[in-house]
């Protein structure tokens, strides 16, 4: 089968274009015909090799996001039989740079029917990241108050409209060129951080969703109220700083969850969250991906097609 692979770690010229076998299923796996892939940034940060905890077998392939047809199950998977049009969040164990990937059952789930291939390869890793920030780390509730960072970007998006469909006061951080974008997803109030200081305009926050890190998630111990949750996915937030202000703080990194993929098409069915997607490249195109997320602004995520 035809895919991406690296040999080695460094800059997006170690993607390099491939025949590889295809692979075979085991017990509860299912072989997904990929239509398209999503591409995240943890993707460059495994390529260039900053990222540690990454377990990667040279030469491997990258990508968590696809959706596509199920082509084959192994045995014991009870929910899914070949035709079904599917979308997963891929665990490290496989790659979806490629004509066909393997996933476990837990890591599928139905397609939502409202969108196409592309769309839908661009849910999964970064919905679910949101989706845990939120709620399986942030507890969010339900009149509460949150303070998004990156509102725009793949993840940031979707949290801002999990957050307003679960009844939540959400605040967001965003550049100039991306104000529209974020009210339109529905956010209460829109900081420009290029004019504005959100220290200055936040006050009393239940939960800070940091994807920036940085100083700004430094700048986010004044808006949080006391007992408040700070979760990034990115830094480890100050310990000292949480038991002075008596908050949970936490860094995390998403984990595929079947039942959390289900929840989340089903809002997007419902007319109650859409997808973004900036840029859709052909799978040869991976590179030029690559640099445009790495290198410049983006909106929403970035998809990579198969025939």
């Amino acid at each position: 089968m035809h895919a991406i692979v690296i040999r080695s770690f460094g800059g997006p010229e170690v993607l390099e274009p491939a025949e590889v076998p295809r692979p075979e299923v085991r017990d509860g796996e299912i072989l997904i015909r990929v239509r398209a892939a999503g591409v995240n940034p943890v993707d460059y940060k495994i390529r260039s090799g900053q990222f540690a905890k990454a377990d990667v077998k040279l030469p491997a392939v990258l990508g968590r996001d696809v959706a596509g047809t199920v082509a084959a199950v192994g045995a014991n998977v009870t929910g899914f039989r070949p035709g079904d049009e599917v979308y997963a969040f891929l665990g490290s164990h496989n790659g979806g740079y490629a004509e066909y990937a393997v996933a476990r059952e837990s890591e599928v789930a139905a397609k939502p029917a409202s969108l196409d291939f592309v769309h839908a390869a661009g849910v999964p890793l970064a919905a679910t990241t949101a989706w845990q920030a939120l709620f399986d780390h942030g507890h969010l509730e339900r009149g509460q108050r949150v303070l998004i960072h990156g509102a725009a970007g793949g993840v940031g998006h979707f949290a801002v409209q999990f957050a307003k469909a679960k009844g939540a006061h959400v605040v967001a951080t965003c550049g100039p060129q991306d104000i529209d974008l974020v009210c339109n997803l529905g956010a209460d109030e829109v900081v420009n951080y290029q004019r504005d200081s959100f220290d200055r305009r936040a006050a009393n926050v239940d939960l800070v969703v940091d994807l920036i890190a940085g100083e700004t998630q430094e700048r986010s111990w004044k808006v949080l109220k006391y007992g408040g949750t700070m979760i990034s996915t990115l830094q480890q937030p100050s310990e000292e700083k949480a038991r002075a202000q008596g908050a949970r703080a936490e860094v995390f990194m998403a984990e595929p969850r079947h039942d959390e993929l289900v929840e989340i098409g089903e809002l997007i069915d419902d007319g109650k969250v859409r997808v973004i997607v900036h840029h859709t490249r052909q799978l040869d195109n991976v590179r030029q991906v690559h640099e445009e997320l790495e290198h410049e602004h983006t909106m929403g995520k970035s998809v990579l097609t198969l025939p």
